[in-house]
């Protein structure tokens, strides 16, 4: 076992697919950030609201007022400087801890695909992806990035093979797990929620029709739960790799079409090229070299004085930072490798913590979050609280007050999110002056398309109740049964 665990880890490769991954993976942040900021959501969900919801352990982290922006700013510079592979180390760890730093601030804003970049970004701390075609990479030469296209014929570096490897075992993680997340009555039986879904898309061009259709609605279900188990297995193998990718585009083509998702889809497509052999990569680079001569054509006839200034300034490159492949290959096994066995360990194991809870988990959605359950449900609330003092006298809030439209849904079906906002209350209301202050909660909730019934007991002062990782008793049982993992 030892032996065939050294053999694999002295296993080297072409840096290539790393560092064509690094700058789809910075440009694609970047994007993501320029697109978040020019919808104002920055100011609509981080500034309007007088109150955030926030994750339990990290109440500390919040919005900065107006110099949330900088923080956004920060980030996108950070990814930017990540597909350049300028500072690599530092930029792909300043957007790791901004943008995680931004998803941590309201928890109203969670989506499965935040929490893949904050994982993503995370595991790429690590991993020699500036090595080749960057500007660190760049020892001793002039400080230009069209200094890039004179590299052609220079070999490529190689890189440890289990650097590329992990990129890909998250990729697989996070399908596979999506996959037998599906393996449920609601999903596979009923086709639920897509019957719910589907037919508000009659608008398409050419699909809309199909999509009233209750055989579509099976059929993307089960094709979807397929397609998640078996994804990764056939990107894998060289004979299926080519028809895989073309299955990745045409799901996550069509998943942009049907669902609001944001950028995900586009991620998970450039991601998926990680998957492909060196010289489809090298391919890449080259095309990226034949853009930057265009570039540096476009340079020189409308500012020649920039491309005379730039090919002045040099970079020194001090002799510590020289490192050989073997210091490097060393610090690697006494150090990361460990990081990363306890990373893949929690990402491995994390997804099975809501068999500790009791209780049907798309109802208490204890263990929902962060274990890659993607667009599996369909829940529908209405929460209204009652305030309780000590002299029994008692009156009922208006979330609009208090919640922007967005928060109000968002808490209404989500039970930590109910507790979070009844302490909420009762903090503001016992600072107003009450006396003895009891919160309590007229709750009901309806899930992929059942009847709504009461969801949380209507006797519990949740004021009372301490948010933990305990089970919540508070939450009434799903009068119905979902089978299946």
């Amino acid at each position: 076992m030892k032996s065939a665990i050294y053999t694999y880890l002295n296993k080297t490769t072409s840096a290539a697919p790393l560092s064509v991954f690094r700058i789809g993976f910075g440009l694609m942040m970047l994007y993501s950030i320029i697109r978040f900021w020019a919808h104002g959501w920055i100011n609509s969900l981080y500034l309007e609201p007088s109150f955030h919801f926030s994750y339990y352990g990290f109440e500390w982290v919040q919005p900065l007022g107006s110099y949330t922006y900088v923080i956004f700013a920060i980030c996108g510079i950070a990814a930017f400087f990540v597909a350049l592979g300028f500072k690599y180390r530092i930029s792909i760890l300043v957007f790791f801890l901004s943008f995680t730093y931004i998803e941590l601030m309201d928890k109203t804003t969670y989506l499965n695909h935040y929490y893949f970049i904050s994982m993503l970004s995370f595991l790429l701390i690590f991993l020699p992806a500036a090595r080749y075609f960057s500007i660190d990479n760049l020892a001793r030469s002039r400080f230009t990035a069209l200094r890039l296209v004179k590299t052609a014929q220079q070999s490529t570096p190689q890189i440890p093979r289990w650097t590329i490897d992990g990129i890909k075992l998250l990729l697989s993680t996070v399908y596979f797990y999506a996959g037998l997340a599906k393996l449920n009555s609601d999903w596979l039986l009923k086709a639920m929620p897509l019957k719910l879904w589907l037919p508000s898309k009659y608008d398409i061009p050419l699909l809309g029709n199909l999509m009233e259709q209750e055989w579509v609605h099976y059929a993307f279900s089960w094709s979807g739960m397929l397609y998640d188990l078996f994804i990764p297995f056939l990107l894998l193998y060289r004979k299926t790799r080519l028809l895989a990718f073309a299955a990745v585009v045409i799901f996550h083509v069509m998943t942009r079409v049907l669902f609001p998702i944001g950028m995900f889809p586009f991620v998970m497509i450039i991601s998926t090229v990680v998957f492909f052999d060196a010289q489809v990569q090298e391919k890449i680079i080259s095309f990226l070299r034949r853009v930057l001569l265009c570039l540096k054509r476009v340079v020189k006839s409308l500012w020649p004085k920039a491309l005379g200034l730039l090919a002045t300034k040099h970079v020194l490159v001090s002799k510590e930072k020289r490192h050989t492949y073997k210091e490097l290959e060393i610090t690697y096994r006494k150090y990361i490798i460990p990081v990363l066995v306890v990373f893949f360990t929690v990402q491995l194991l994390l997804p099975w913590r809501y068999l500790a809870y009791p209780g049907e988990l798309f109802w208490t959605e204890e263990g929902y979050r962060f274990s890659w359950r993607v667009m599996l449900m369909e829940k529908m609330g209405s929460s209204q609280f009652k305030i309780v003092d000590g002299t029994g006298e008692s009156f009922y809030i208006d979330n609009t007050d208090f919640l922007t439209s967005f928060q109000e849904k968002q808490m209404s079906y989500q039970p930590d999110f109910i507790l979070q906002y009844a302490h909420f209350l009762g903090d503001h209301y016992k600072a107003q002056g009450y006396k003895n202050v009891q919160v309590y909660v007229d709750s009901y909730v309806a899930l992929n398309g059942r009847l709504s019934q009461l969801y949380v007991d209507q006797s519990v002062d949740l004021y009372q109740i301490k948010e933990s990782f305990q089970h919540k008793d508070w939450i009434l049982p799903l009068e119905d049964e979902i089978k299946g993992l």
